[in-house]
């Protein structure tokens, strides 16, 4: 089973910059597919960015030129770097990640899991 921690939400003045982190934990053989999605009180959760295992980026146009996808395949760990901040990006953010894992008993196996969730507040 697959475990995943986030962490770098937080309280920020628009304009400014958080970065969150995604770390991946288990019998972790590959990451595939990873994305950023948000969810707004009141409203469906949406995609925010994804990265694929070949770090191929893709962008909603509400963060395109402000948001940063980034991976760190040693550390099974997934980044978003949020720029120029703005209110309208108050959400919990969450990761979603796609790997194969891999036991001597059930060999190789797709999966994938949610994190927790992370606060992000832009104040204006």
């Amino acid at each position: 089973q697959v475990q995943l921690m986030e962490s770098g939400g937080g309280l920020v003045q628009a304009g400014g910059s958080l970065r969150l982190s995604c770390a991946a934990s288990g019998r972790i053989f590959r990451i595939n597919v990873t994305s950023w999605y948000r969810q707004a009180p009141g409203k469906q959760r949406e995609l925010v960015a994804t990265i694929t295992s070949s770090s191929t980026t893709n962008y909603s146009d509400s963060v395109k030129g402000r948001f940063t996808i980034s991976r760190d395949n040693a550390k099974n760990a997934v980044y978003l770097q949020m720029n120029s901040l703005e209110p309208e990006d108050t959400a919990v953010y969450y990761c979603n990640v796609g790997v194969v894992t891999y036991s001597p008993a059930n060999g190789y196996r797709p999966d994938h899991a949610w994190g927790q969730g992370t606060q992000v507040t832009v104040s204006s």
